[in-house]
């Protein structure tokens, strides 16, 4: 299983945005993304899902391993800054997604109904919805919304690096595999001093 997946998990990323044209309802996968990461650091102690398993990477390298420029990233994109931004921009979106996913609930203000781009930049087309699933609240819509439009945003960026750079250049920066890597750093040293308290 774990090989089938590993070779086929491409298809996982094709076909949420694929879904998403369908119904916008179906991009809440999107959160299995979101989980899965500190799901394997819990269970495995080291980031499996980015190692082997995130769907993603495995789109990159399918589509950039033969082409590409294959050029080395610049020290300051993998090595700090570009994984800051990153994740600071995941934090605010994250956030941004939260607040106003709520205030949709309490009805203090309208749904999202059309993609963004980096939050900012509304996408000109609608999505055209080709799968009736019954009326969904307002707030269920707006977070498919905002949810698709993290994953496309986040997915353009890793395309452009990996044409640009190497085909898991997007691996280095991704808010995920940060935010594994310190949850990992945080698990081990509770170990770390549990062990020595006994």
């Amino acid at each position: 299983m774990k090989q089938i997946w590993m070779k086929y998990s491409y298809l996982f990323t094709i076909s949420f945005f694929i879904l998403g044209f369908f119904n916008i309802v179906f991009a809440w996968i999107g959160f299995f993304c979101l989980i899965m990461p500190f799901a394997f650091v819990i269970k495995d102690n080291k980031r499996t899902w980015c190692q082997s398993y995130c769907p993603r990477s495995n789109l990159f390298t399918r589509l950039f391993t033969k082409i590409g420029a294959h050029r080395t990233a610049p020290k300051w994109l993998i090595n700090g800054t570009g994984k800051r931004v990153m994740l600071t921009y995941f934090s605010i979106n994250f956030l941004m997604i939260c607040l106003s996913t709520l205030m949709v609930f309490m009805d203090k203000r309208d749904p999202l109904e059309k993609i963004r781009f980096l939050m900012a930049f509304q996408l000109p087309w609608n999505m055209p919805n080709l799968l009736y699933i019954g009326v969904m609240p307002d707030w269920a819509v707006h977070l498919g919304f905002r949810v698709y439009s993290m994953m496309f945003t986040t997915t353009i960026i890793g395309l452009l690096l990996s044409y640009i750079y190497k085909p898991r250049t997007w691996c280095t920066i991704c808010p995920m595999g940060t935010l594994s890597s310190m949850a990992l750093r945080k698990q081990n040293t509770l170990v770390l001093n549990d062990q020595i308290a006994k």
